[in-house]
């Protein structure tokens, strides 16, 4: 059996690095602009906010149900750390708000899916009143999956679509294929769904799709999600300090190396260099433009880009980075050779904080993985970046009846209820006695729950960013005081929150520059080959998106703080 914890929603690195998909948590950000024209005109471009977002958005009702042990601050998650009794969870939907109609929902999934009609399903269907049927996709193939439905006749009720597959075609194809949920959810109509109304108001910014409210979001912390982590168990018996610049990093890397002993340093150090050296956010769109001294730049434009890259290159030529990381993209998961102690230090998503300590805690009691606080890499504080205040989103058939639409919101309406209630019970454990136990306040999944209660219902909606532990509730605290901590430095971009849609000409623009970044850091190119890269970008299209991507402030302001 495995303990099981919950947070709030999954992200592109954790689930593409991790081996504890189901519980990862994603990145945050808020004000929305007004699309290029104005979304009145119907502009399948640039995005929507001011009076235009106003008009579109949910009414914000916060949820009084449960109060958190750790609220919110700088941005970050709120936390739970104490132990869960049963008999004092609250009810948030108080009667099912389902018809009783089906509704199809295409999602992605990671691992082997569960039969149709398991004991799961069952329950949680018989608690919303919606007779869910899951179309489970493979998460790692999605992307080609996602673009076959959406450009066939055949498109299921409801379709999950998270923020790192909405490249290429798939904006134009949501804003063409799905429903506009304002008639049931702007203003005070979403209180007729209370979960709904106690997102908040940033998430739902981010669900605004050609100018009409689109998306059921999975809100997530503004604070930083990139953490190095650490082996504390080794750091403590070897006497090794946590470094406090990117020069104290390289001494304490080949300290910690020794090749022959097959222990190196780190895996590839690339996004933790990128938060050192202040380089802007470009995990998602709007990707890394912001105003610097009065001119919008791109953040492969930036001196702090290339000094990113160097430095991540000379650990690689220092030989104190781990051999598995030459392999790149597709290394395999890091998590045995960590526990191994073949490496001490990796950058990851914080979801495998919990992830890595879940894994070890039976046979490795000694084992204690910590994030490191990100230093700035002179050895001041760092300049972090905001992030995304939802990434993950659901939509809705715009062919769907006002009855499957009502059913699919009352599904969203479970899913979204916050943490100590029954209904994230179900959502997140299934049901009692057959999917899980509870021994001193402390869930665990039985072998039934570990084939049931997987990445289902979780991917339609979520509640406020919820990290909670209650195996490990010292994680929980950890996590929660690393964001908060790191939530200070963090500034928000010009573009912080929007939902932008770029013109379809520039949809390839950038696509080889990440695989140069990581033939950059690995010595198979050179510097130079990157300054060449951005010169052809700028000629390309990128001083012509700049000037787009500047259309839209002028119009609308900045967003950044």
């Amino acid at each position: 059996m495995t303990p099981n914890a919950a947070s709030s929603g999954p992200s592109r690195r954790s689930f593409l690095a991790s081996t504890a998909v189901a519980t990862a948590a994603v990145a945050g950000g808020m004000p929305l602009l007004s699309a290029c024209g104005g979304s009145e005109s119907g502009s399948r471009e640039g995005t929507t906010s001011g009076k235009d977002a106003k008009k579109i958005l949910p009414a914000f009702v916060a949820s009084g149900v449960v109060t958190p042990d750790i609220p919110s601050k700088n941005g970050s998650a709120i936390g739970f750390t104490s132990k869960l009794d049963l008999a004092d969870l609250k009810t948030s939907v108080p009667k099912k708000l389902g018809k009783g109609g089906k509704v199809t929902i295409m999602s992605p999934f990671w691992g082997s899916p569960p039969k149709q009609n398991n004991a799961y399903y069952r329950a949680m269907n018989d608690l919303i009143g919606v007779d869910v049927v899951w179309q489970n996709q493979d998460g790692n193939t999605y992307d080609q999956k996602l673009g076959a439905v959406l450009a066939s006749s055949d498109v299921p009720d409801v379709v999950v679509i998270p923020g790192w597959n909405m490249g290429g075609k798939i904006p134009s194809a949501i804003i063409s294929k799905f429903a506009d949920l304002g008639p049931y959810l702007s203003g005070d109509a979403v209180k007729e769904y209370p979960n709904l109304a106690a997102i908040p108001t940033g998430a739902w910014q981010r669900s605004i799709f050609g100018g009409k409210l689109r998306g059921l979001p999975m809100p997530a912390p503004s604070a930083p999600s990139m953490v190095p982590l650490y082996r504390q168990d080794i750091f403590e018996k070897e006497g090794y300090e946590v470094p406090k610049s990117c020069d104290e990093f390289m001494a304490l890397a080949k300290e910690i190396t020794n090749a022959k002993a097959k222990r190196w340093a780190c895996l590839d150090m690339k996004w933790t260099a990128f938060q050192a050296f202040g380089v802007l956010s470009g995990a998602e769109k709007p990707l890394g433009w912001h105003v610097v001294d009065g001119k919008l730049v791109n953040r492969i434009e930036t001196e702090e880009f290339l000094e990113a890259l160097e430095w991540s290159r000379k650990l690689f030529a220092a030989g104190v980075v781990h051999p598995d990381s030459k392999m790149g993209k597709n290394a395999p998961d890091p998590g045995p050779k960590f526990a191994a102690g073949e490496f001490l230090i990796y950058p990851n998503n914080i979801s495998q904080w919990w992830g890595r300590t879940a894994e070890q805690a039976t046979q490795n009691p000694d084992f204690k993985i910590w994030g490191m606080d990100v230093w700035g890499h002179d050895g001041g504080n760092p300049t972090l970046w905001a992030d995304q205040p939802a990434g993950i989103f659901a939509f809705v058939n715009k062919k769907a009846s006002e009855s499957v639409i009502r059913d699919a919101l009352a599904v969203a309406n479970v899913t979204a209820a916050p943490y100590g209630t029954k209904e994230y019970m179900m959502t997140n454990y299934g049901v009692e006695g057959t999917h899980y136990t509870v021994k001193d306040g402390v869930p665990t999944k039985t072998d039934q729950g570990n084939i049931d209660v997987m990445n289902a219902y979780v991917m339609v909606a979520g509640p406020a960013a919820t990290i909670a532990h209650p195996d490990f509730p010292e994680v929980a605290k950890g996590q929660v005081e690393w964001q908060q901590r790191m939530g200070a430095f963090a500034k928000k971009s010009s573009f912080w929150g929007m939902q932008i849609t770029e013109p379809a000409r520039y949809t390839n623009l950038s696509n080889d520059a990440e695989q140069l970044e990581d033939d950059i850091v690995r010595g198979r190119k050179k510097i130079s080959d990157m300054q060449r890269f951005v010169s052809d970008w700028k000629s390309k299209g990128g001083d012509e998106l700049r000037d787009w991507y500047q259309k839209i402030l002028d119009e609308n302001g900045s967003a950044a703080n």
